[in-house]
């Protein structure tokens, strides 16, 4: 019922946002009023900020074309290595004869596509061979595909390294953390000659009870029944998963912004302000990062509610309860598989503590093969995103890349 309500407002409201989308353009022909000069590109501003209010519910494109690397411009092809119904193992092949060392990014399963990490994978295409786990969204996958949980996560981390071959990295980026170390833990026990040489993880929450955040306190307060009850629905009929039970991308993307509202509602104001003084460059900027952010998916219901229960109210990972189809995950297992973890000093979503946790459990490794990294002066986004990403943090993993051979 909820997405149906969602679906049938989404509808409504669709001709509207086309139409102020078309008019915006008209307004500036119109002659104003006497003694009111700014009514026409004011009025233009607000149905520019209404038309594109829109979510979307497609993958935007990934749109990396070439990168700079040794002082001349490589072209990039958008390669899909292999795949299942529920997501492709991409590679951003560079059209040269040494790419670099190969590293997987896995991209969070958590309400947006991987296209978020679109900075993560044009700073690290400039020295290596970049992959990413390229999840699809659930309201698109036949409820024929079968399910799609935690288990079904960890395992396509692993076949998605095999894939690659021996001598791999893997970087996770947030949610996917507590997974991404459990593949490592599992293959280093099996001795799969695949398991990664290096593991970075990227405000991830490996023990959200370490300074835990209002996300975490959520997790705390409810049972998994409430979660099943209040944010489980299932895909309208008018879609290809029609009937799946899923965690709706339009709920997640209601989460985030209620976590910063005062934040959203300023950057909405400032973009109006952006567009009514003719400020082009603060305009794109803004429209970039909403058509973006705006872009969601929907979750399995069961990897969503896998993930709370496990990773957020039971912490199997750093009680030593963490099981795959049966198997325990054993952290010591991992003892050729260097550990680097970065944090965000104002990380509202993964704080400080979280990540670096992952250090604790890998008690096989020793001190050298093990790094964290406190950036200072970032929140969630700048661990992967942005200029300090590309200048401060890039940097020591590329050094943690090298060194891991």
């Amino acid at each position: 019922m909820m997405y149906d309500l969602y679906q049938t407002q989404d509808d409504l409201l669709a001709p509207f946002r086309m139409a102020a989308r078309a008019m915006a353009p008209l307004i500036d022909l119109l002659t104003p009023p006497a003694g009111i000069p700014t009514l026409p590109v004011a009025t233009r501003a607000a149905l520019e900020i209404f038309g594109n209010s829109g979510i979307s519910h497609s993958r935007p494109e990934f749109g990396i074309a070439s990168v700079r690397a040794g002082g001349r411009d490589i072209p990039v092809t958008e390669t899909v290595v292999s795949g299942t119904p529920f997501g492709d193992l991409l590679h951003f092949r560079k059209e040269t004869a040494s790419p670099g060392p190969r590293v997987l990014i896995a991209a969070p399963l958590s309400g947006h596509f991987a296209t978020l990490l679109r900075n993560t994978v044009e700073v690290m295409l400039q020295d290596h061979d970049v992959f990413i786990t390229d999840w699809k969204n659930a309201r698109d996958i036949p409820v024929s595909a079968g399910r799609f949980g935690f288990d079904e996560y960890v395992a396509h981390i692993m076949d998605f390294l095999r894939e690659i071959g021996p001598g791999a990295h893997v970087v996770a980026v947030c949610q996917p953390a507590v997974a991404v170390f459990a593949a490592t833990a599992l293959m280093a026990e099996a001795g799969d000659p695949a398991a990664p040489r290096s593991m970075t993880l990227m405000g991830g929450p490996i023990d959200t009870r370490r300074n835990p955040s209002k996300v975490n306190d959520l997790a705390k307060t409810r049972d998994i029944a409430w979660f099943r009850s209040n944010l489980i629905t299932t895909v309208p009929r008018r879609f290809a998963g029609a009937g799946r039970a899923v965690y709706p991308g339009f709920v997640q993307l209601a989460s985030f912004v209620s976590m910063n509202l005062d934040r959203h509602i300023g950057a909405h104001l400032r973009q109006f302000r952006a567009i009514v003084t003719e400020d082009d460059a603060s305009e794109a900027a803004h429209r970039k990062f909403y058509d973006e952010y705006q872009s969601v998916m929907d979750l399995t219901a069961e990897f969503y509610l896998e993930t709370v229960e496990r990773v957020f109210q039971r912490h199997d990972l750093p009680r030593g309860q963490l099981s795959w189809r049966g198997q325990t995950v054993r952290p010591a297992a991992i003892r050729k598989t260097s550990v680097f973890t970065v944090e965000g000093e104002r990380d509202d979503i993964c704080p400080p503590g979280q990540s670096v946790a992952a250090l604790d459990l890998c008690t096989g490794l020793k001190p050298a093969q093990k790094r964290n990294h406190l950036q200072l002066g970032v929140g969630h986004y700048g661990v992967f995103s942005g200029s300090r990403w590309a200048n401060e943090i890039y940097p020591q993993l590329r050094e943690v890349i090298a060194a891991a051979g």
